[in-house]
C-alpha cells in the first residue's frame, strides 16, 4: 500500500543521529559512504501503536533497520494500520568524523521524489553550514517576497537598510561576534534595529537585534549605550507590550545595579 499524504513531499526524520544513531552508522558503513557520504534507497513505514513515547509513531526501516521515524504531524492521518507497512524511498547525508552528524529524509505519496537536497546540494551538517543554509533560506525568501510585488513585497520593504532586510543580518552579526569583530558586529545590530522599527508597524520591533547590540555594549564596557539601546527599544514599543518583556528586565538590572 502507499501512505495517504495528501499530497506528496519530502520529510525530515526525527531520531537520526539519537535513538536510531547505531542503525544509521552501521547503513553507512554496509554501503561504503566514506567520511561524506549519500544513499538512496527503499524504505518500509511501520506503525508502532506500541510506542510508549506516542502510539502514532511510525518508524521508518531501512534494509531492516530502523533509522528513524517520520516526525509530527507527518506521523498523522496516513492510513497505515498496525501489523501493516507502506513503501517509501529513503535518503541519507552522512559526515562522519569525531561524530556521526546526518540528517535522513524520506518521501511520500506516489511518483519520483523531488528531494529537496541532492548528493551535489546536500543539507547543512556542520554548525558553519546550517548556518549557511539558515541564511541562503532568509535570502531567498526575501528576495522570492520582493520580486511578487504586492503588499507582501510592500512589507519587506519596509524592514530594508541599505538594500539588505534586518533577517538577512542575522547570521552576518552572529560570525563577526565568533570572530571578536565586536565594533562591526554593532554596525549592523544598528542597522537591523533601524530597519526592524521601520517594519514594526505599531508592534514591538523585533527584539534580538537590541539584545545582541546590548549584549556587545557590556561586552566592551559601554554601560551607559547599553543602557541607550534598552530605552531606544521600549520607546519605540507599545505600552502594553514593555513591562515584562526581557528588554525591560535587562534595563531595571542595570538601573538597579548603577
Amino acid at each position: 500500500m502507499t501512505i495517504s499524504t495528501g499530497t506528496a513531499r519530502c520529510v525530515e526524520l526525527a531520531g537520526t543521529t539519537t535513538f536510531t544513531k547505531e542503525a544509521v552508522g552501521a547503513l553507512a558503513d554496509r554501503h561504503s559512504l566514506g567520511i561524506r557520504g549519500y544513499y538512496e534507497g527503499p524504505a518500509q513505514l511501520q506503525l508502532e501503536p506500541d510506542n510508549p513515547a506516542d502510539p502514532h509513531a511510525i518508524a521508518v526501516l531501512v534494509e531492516g533497520e530502523k533509522v528513524g521515524y517520520l516526525p509530527f504531524p507527518a506521523n498523522r492521518g496516513t492510513g497505515l494500520k498496525p501489523g501493516a507497512s507502506a513503501p517509501a524511498t529513503y535518503q541519507l547525508h552522512v559526515l562522519r568524523e569525531a561524530k556521526l552528524k546526518a540528517k535522513a529524509f524520506v518521501w511520500l505519496g506516489d511518483g519520483p521524489p523531488e528531494w529537496d537536497h541532492t548528493e551535489d546540494n546536500p543539507p547543512g551538517l556542520t554548525t558553519a553550514e546550517r548556518a549557511n543554509e539558515a541564511h541562503r533560506d532568509r535570502s531567498a525568501m526575501v528576495r522570492e517576497a520582493l520580486t511578487g510585488g504586492g503588499a507582501r513585497a510592500a512589507q519587506f520593504e519596509r524592514g530594508m537598510v541599505d538594500g539588505v532586510h534586518y533577517l538577512e543580518l542575522i547570521e552576518p552579526i552572529k560570525q563577526l561576534n565568533r570572530d571578536g569583530r565586536l565594533e562591526e558586529a554593532l554596525v549592523l545590530c544598528y542597522k537591523a534595529i533601524t530597519a526592524a522599527e521601520g517594519d514594526a508597524g505599531g508592534r514591538e520591533p523585533a527584539p534580538g537585534y537590541t539584545e545582541q547590540a546590548a549584549i556587545i555594549h557590556r561586552k566592551l564596557s559601554q554601560k551607559d549605550e547599553e543602557i541607550a539601546v534598552l530605552k531606544r527599544w521600549l520607546a519605540k514599543c507599545p505600552k502594553a507590550r514593555r513591562n515584562g518583556s526581557r528588554i525591560a528586565e535587562r534595563l531595571a538590572k542595570l538601573e538597579a545595579a548603577s
